[in-house]
């Protein structure tokens, strides 16, 4: 399967990820809108999720997937199979360990987290409640991860990029039809959501084991002590968790800035958790559906270049990679920053959600679009270090960063609020990416092909004539307000995003960008 075949596979099936998760927002904002409650269950799913990235996409996918598809050039695929059972025998113990340890603890981490709920101790209570329950959903999505990381070393990108709409839509029928239940129970609503969680991990799980069980790579877990033991015996195991420990750090780095500014978020108004939390589902849009899907095609690509010592090819891919990232992200960041509100009025506007929360929503998701370059960027360019076994010199940097965000805090939350917090982590995010770039170029990784100042001239010329389309689209239509219907609005909304992608690479077509070229080379 070809690079661009593969990244578009897993952009589409990402698209119906981030579109089944964007309505079940929409939803929760007219059910539950933004306030203490919604505030809560946010920290409360958060912490399963900051676990999950520890034990799972985060640190584990980083150290295992190099190791794996490492084993599987020079071992073959029986010893691979080996590795594969032994790995998830140690990852299924740890995860429950950790799960107990995270259900008696759920009251000190959510005050860790957001000590600022207890500005009302109702919030305050049911994150503590939501916390425990959801806690599980750290052990179903871990080993989630470990199928996902299976399946893309033996080039199986589908099911691990469809898995996520399970979870929407648990969570979906959770709002829709779990809520007004409880209600009638005389159950607080919010609450149905943690139902949908958990039946989403479990489905999820479900699913990727058997995409695994039809390959032969259904990973046996051995229960016993015993069995325990032998499998933290394998060399491969060994390697997996001594290359966890600089991944763990670094991604550790990465949650404590979160959990820093979740903790400076629930000191600030009511709704200031939920406000950024929307505006982070519309940022993951482009995030997924670029530099994700770009960095898990990309990785085992990399490490087989890196295999079989060939830099040049491993030098090329980053570059395409790259490339891509500014041809595609550019637009998208314009596009927040300039056309926000109209994004969000269209998409939140209804039911609980005010107008204020669309006021607010905006700038957040207006500080976020500032990054979106740096954010998409990193996608690409971490893996240029994970597929070396190199995981160190990121972490490194991120730690740096984290110091440079945390400064950039006290500076811009007095001005901006929770926006402030966002136009931080975007700030911070552009520095982590010019850091990781620089480093692959110093060490010679990654060589920039020729080419790059013509490709960089035609895109933000590109980009330069869509801002002036998007700036004439959002102040002379009509998007907040009760001046026209919901659908009126979606459809005006459409309209202008495909009259903004014809405009765009129309003009890259007139500049004299080939597309077709970039894309296949």
């Amino acid at each position: 399967m070809s690079l661009i075949k593969a990244a578009s596979t897993v952009s589409l099936l990402t698209l119906a990820s981030r579109v089944s998760g964007m309505v079940r927002d929409l939803l929760m904002a007219s059910v539950f809108g933004a306030s203490a409650m919604t505030d809560a269950f946010n920290v409360a799913f958060r912490l399963p999720n900051m676990f999950r990235r520890l034990f799972g996409e985060g640190a584990f996918s980083q150290a295992f997937v190099p190791v794996l598809g490492a084993s599987k050039a020079e071992h073959g695929e029986t010893a691979t199979r080996s590795l594969i059972d032994d790995v998830a025998t140690v990852l299924t113990w740890a995860l429950i360990v950790t799960c107990v340890i995270g259900v008696l603890a759920a009251p000190l981490l959510v005050w860790i987290m957001a000590s600022g709920l207890q500005q009302d101790p109702r919030g305050f209570e049911a994150a503590v409640v939501m916390a425990r329950w959801m806690f599980p959903y750290i052990g179903f999505m871990s080993l989630v991860a470990l199928g996902a990381g299976v399946l893309n070393t033996w080039k199986r990108f589908a099911v691990p990029a469809f898995t996520p709409v399970l979870l929407n839509l648990c969570m979906i029928a959770a709002t829709w039809l779990g809520a007004p239940w409880f209600a009638r129970l005389g159950i607080e609503p919010i609450y149905a959501l943690v139902m949908g969680v958990i039946g989403g991990g479990v489905l999820q799980l479900a699913l990727q084991w058997q995409a695994m069980r039809r390959l032969g790579l259904m990973p046996r877990i051995r229960w016993r002590l015993a069995g325990l033991r032998a499998a933290w015996a394998n060399p491969g195991t060994r390697r997996i968790a001594t290359l966890m420990g600089p991944a763990l750090l670094g991604v550790g780095v990465a949650h404590l800035s979160a959990i820093i500014n979740l903790q400076i978020a629930s000191h600030l108004a009511p709704g200031s958790v939920s406000w950024m939390s929307y505006a982070e589902r519309l940022m993951e849009f482009p995030t997924a559906l670029l530099g994700v899907a770009l960095g898990v095609v990309l990785t085992p690509q990399l490490v087989a270049a890196r295999g079989e010592n060939d830099p040049a090819r491993y030098s090329a891919m980053l570059d395409w990679g790259l490339r891509l990232v500014l041809l595609l992200a550019a637009p998208c960041t314009l596009a927040l920053l300039v056309f926000a509100q109209p994004l969000v009025a269209t998409l939140y506007q209804r039911g609980a959600f005010t107008a204020q929360d669309v006021q607010q929503t905006t700038t957040a998701l207006m500080g976020y679009g500032v990054g979106l370059l740096g954010i998409v960027a990193i996608k690409v360019l971490a893996p240029g270090f994970y597929a070396s076994q190199d995981i160190r010199t990121p972490v490194r940097i991120a730690m740096l960063v984290l110091g440079i965000t945390q400064l950039l805090n006290l500076l811009f939350v007095p001005l901006f609020a929770h926006a402030g917090l966002t136009l931080a982590i975007s700030v911070g995010a552009l520095i982590n990416a010019l850091l990781l770039l620089v480093g692959l170029i110093r060490r010679k990784s990654y060589v920039p092909l020729p080419g790059w100042g013509l490709f960089s001239a035609q895109v933000f010329a590109s980009t330069a004539l869509l801002a002036v389309f998007l700036m004439w689209a959002a102040g002379s239509l009509r998007w907040l307000g009760p001046g026209s219907s919901d659908l009126f609005r979606i459809g005006q909304l459409a309209l202008v995003m495909l009259g903004a992608a014809v405009l765009y690479f129309a003009v890259l077509a007139l500049a004299g960008l080939k597309l077709r070229q970039l894309l296949r080379r």
